[in-house]
């Protein structure tokens, strides 16, 4: 009775002590949004929630004005934007409006704000998978400090990115595909926001064998941007016309030094991309070549670790691939979180499932996080800013690689049971 007592007093202390740390991060990473200037032509190169300024409050205020924000010409003439807007879900013009409807300071504050709250969900999703080993609370106040300590936190605040949103959304899918089917579909929806996450996540959930989820989210996702694309078919002329805008702006987003394929100095983490800065040639069709060849392998190799009673593996892979599959950022690996936590669990938990390459894909995986700015100094100094853009794309292509290998290798079932 005295020891359970001791251990329940050491556990409300470290989720104080959490609790305090990540409160002060918080702080710290909430500041860029009410010291950042109010955009103009003239501080564009401002990266201070320059992903709030371009792909929310301005793409928004263009559609409420009667514009097309997808129409990058539009946008670049109209607004103070760097970057054009890609191609979210028509829906996210609607779901984020109210970010966009009072001024800069307060959309940019308030969206931040919302951020965070959606980053100690996340948190929340992942420390779920640590019971009953470790309180809910205390796993929550530790995994949302590292986050918003952690590069991939810090730049969801930092440039007002809707990667916390989509995280939340697939981690959803992921864990309620089973249990709550009707969830599992909305918050699949939710991961629609940016197609290169709902896509391949749709796919891999079907394979799976949840097919009434992956069909019934990609609807959801489909039937919720109705609301937007009507005004802007209507506006616009037709179909027709919406659709050639469709292809200007994926034209567009093939060109750009920050978004291209065979950009030497982008950040991009798929496979097709990080082949290129590795090897300095891009075959014909390697983004589609990437995408069919990541999903199919993965596709067949979850199946595999979910029949060998593998979830939190198969999960893990799962993610691995949406990243690897398709257009990416290092911040996107965020919704990896609550699969990583998952798959540390079964590995404290079991020893004879522990394998070295499912462990190093974790590790690997971890080098986003990590990638700090004083890092990513030190990596420029030693060596090029090539260098340092690939370091992330080479770990977490290396790290799908390594698991997929477990997958394929594995030849023991799971014995027992670990909540995960």
């Amino acid at each position: 009775m005295l020891k359970t007592a001791v251990v329940k007093d050491k556990a409300r202390l470290l989720t104080a002590l959490a609790a305090v740390l990540g409160a002060a991060a918080a702080w710290r990473a909430l500041r860029p949004s009410w010291q950042a200037p109010v955009p103009t032509w003239a501080n564009l190169p401002e990266e201070r929630l320059q992903d709030f300024r371009d792909a929310l409050y301005f793409p928004i205020r263009e559609f409420l004005a009667g514009g097309n924000p997808y129409l990058p010409a539009t946008m670049f003439e109209h607004w103070p934007v760097r970057q054009a807007f890609n191609l979210y879900q028509p829906y996210h013009l609607v779901l984020h409006a109210p970010f966009a409807l009072p001024g800069y300071r307060v959309g940019a504050v308030a969206f931040t704000l919302a951020s965070l709250v959606l980053l100690v969900a996340l948190a929340v999703l992942a420390a779920g998978r640590l019971r009953p080993h470790v309180p809910l609370a205390l796993g929550t106040a530790v995994i949302a400090t590292l986050l918003v300590l952690s590069q991939v936190g810090k730049a969801q605040l930092y440039v007002g990115q809707v990667n916390p949103l989509i995280a939340v959304g697939a981690a959803g899918a992921l864990l309620a595909r089973r249990d709550a089917p009707k969830w599992a579909a909305v918050a699949l929806a939710l991961a629609w926001l940016k197609p290169q996450f709902g896509l391949p996540l749709a796919v891999l959930l079907f394979v799976r064998g949840s097919q009434r989820v992956a069909v019934t989210g990609t609807a959801v996702a489909a039937l919720a941007s109705t609301v937007a694309v009507v005004p802007l078919v209507v506006r616009g002329g037709g179909v027709g016309p919406f659709l050639d805008v469709i292809a200007v702006n994926l034209a567009h987003a093939g060109e750009t030094a920050y978004g291209a394929v065979d950009s030497m100095t982008a950040q991009r983490v798929d496979a097709a991309a990080v082949f290129y800065r590795v090897t300095g040639w891009l075959p014909g069709g390697a983004e589609p070549l990437a995408l069919a060849g990541v999903l199919v392998a993965s596709a067949v190799l979850v199946r595999r670790l979910d029949r060998m009673g593998q979830p939190a593996a198969a999960d893990l892979l799962t993610c691995l691939a949406v990243v690897a599959a398709i257009v990416h950022q290092p911040g996107d690996v965020l919704i990896a979180v609550p699969s990583l936590v998952a798959v540390c669990v079964v590995w404290w938990r079991r020893k004879c499932e522990r394998d070295w390459r499912l462990g190093l894909s974790v590790v690997l995986l971890l080098v986003p996080f990590a990638h700090l700015h004083f890092v990513s100094e030190a990596v420029r100094e030693v060596s090029s800013a090539r260098v340092d853009v690939t370091v992330d794309g080479v770990a977490v292509v290396a790290a799908w690689a390594l698991a997929a290998v477990f997958a394929a290798t594995r030849r023991c079932s799971a014995v027992g049971t670990v909540r995960t």
